[in-house]
C-alpha cells in the first residue's frame, strides 16, 4: 500500500501487522548555509512482506535519504520508521546497530567490503558479528546465484567492480533479513549479470518473504519490481504497479519537465 502525507527491549512495541516496512510522516532536514534544507517532506508508506519495490525520482528528490532513513542508517528529523513490529526510530544507537544486523540488509553503492577478508568472509560478516552459525549451503547458493562461484577465497582487491558489487549483494541477503535495501544494485554490472541479480532479489523476496526496496535511475531495473514509487522534491508523488520500462520512463519524463 502507498500513501503520501504532508535496545529493542526498550523500544515501544508496535501492533503486529503483515507490513514489513512502514514510514509514518517522515521528515528529514539537513543544515545549510541559508538554513535547513528539507530532503524528505512528510513521507508515509506501507510495504507488505515479500514485496519488491523500486524508488525513482529526479536527482535531488530524496531517494537516497529515504533509503537511509528507512534502513536506520540515518535518523528522521521527525516521524516514525517501523520495520516489522519494531519502531526503530525510538532505538538507542547500540540497539539500532544490533537490530539492523539481524533484520536489515543494505547494498551500498560503494560496496563497503573489508579488504583483508575473503569473499566468503565478507558475505558471512553480519552473521559472524552476531555470533550466529553460518550456513555453508546457503553461502554456496548465493555465490552461485550472483555469478561468484569459485571465487569464495578471493580478496576484494582481486575482484572487478562488478564482482565486488555482487559480493555486497550476497552479503545483504545472507542473513535472510526482514528488509533488503539496495542503492543502484546493478550500476556496475553488465546487462546479463544485472538481470540475474534482479531475478535473485525478486525470487528471494518471494521465497523468503523478504521485502526488497531498490533505488534506481534505470527504467529497466524499476520494471523488474512489482511497484515503483516516484519521489519529487522530498515527497512521494506517484506510484506505478505492474510497471513496464516504457511506463516508468514516461512517468519520469513527466517529473523532470
Amino acid at each position: 500500500m502507498f500513501t503520501s502525507t504532508s535496545d529493542p527491549s526498550t523500544a515501544a512495541p508496535v501492533p503486529q501487522s503483515t507490513a514489513a516496512l512502514r514510514l509514518l510522516d517522515v521528515h528529514k532536514s539537513y543544515p545549510g548555509p541559508a538554513g535547513a534544507v528539507a530532503a524528505l517532506r512528510g513521507v508515509s508508506l506501507t510495504l507488505p512482506a515479500g514485496s519488491f519495490t523500486a524508488v525513482m525520482g529526479p536527482s535531488g528528490s530524496g531517494k537516497s535519504t529515504l533509503l537511509h532513513c528507512a534502513a536506520g542508517l540515518d535518523t528522521p528529523t521527525s516521524g516514525r520508521v517501523i520495520v516489522g513490529d519494531r519502531d526503530i526510530s525510538t532505538l538507542k544507537p547500540d540497539d539500532l546497530t544490533r537490530f539492523r544486523r539481524d533484520h536489515v540488509g543494505f547494498v551500498f553503492q560503494a560496496y563497503n567490503l573489508v579488504p583483508h577478508l575473503s569473499v566468503a568472509d565478507n558475505v558471512r560478516l553480519p552473521m559472524i558479528l552476531a555470533g550466529r552459525d553460518a550456513d555453508p549451503r546457503w553461502l554456496e547458493d548465493l555465490l552461485d546465484a550472483v555469478g561468484l562461484n569459485g571465487k569464495a577465497d578471493r580478496r576484494p582487491g582481486e575482484l572487478s567492480g562488478g564482482q565486488a558489487q555482487r559480493v555486497a549483494i550476497a552479503r545483504a541477503l545472507y542473513s535472510r533479513p526482514t528488509v533488503v535495501f539496495a542503492d543502484e544494485p546493478t550500476g556496475a554490472l553488465d546487462a546479463r549479470t544485472g538481470e540475474a541479480v534482479l531475478t535473485l532479489l525478486r525470487d528471494t523476496a518471494h521465497r523468503l518473504g523478504q521485502t526488497v526496496v531498490v533505488v534506481t535511475h534505470d527504467a529497466k531495473v524499476a520494471a523488474a519490481a512489482e511497484q515503483v514509487l516516484f519521489l519529487s522534491d522530498g515527497r512521494l508523488v506517484d506510484m506505478l504497479t505492474s510497471p513496464t520500462a516504457q511506463a516508468v520512463a514516461d512517468r519520469m519524463l513527466g517529473l523532470e519537465r
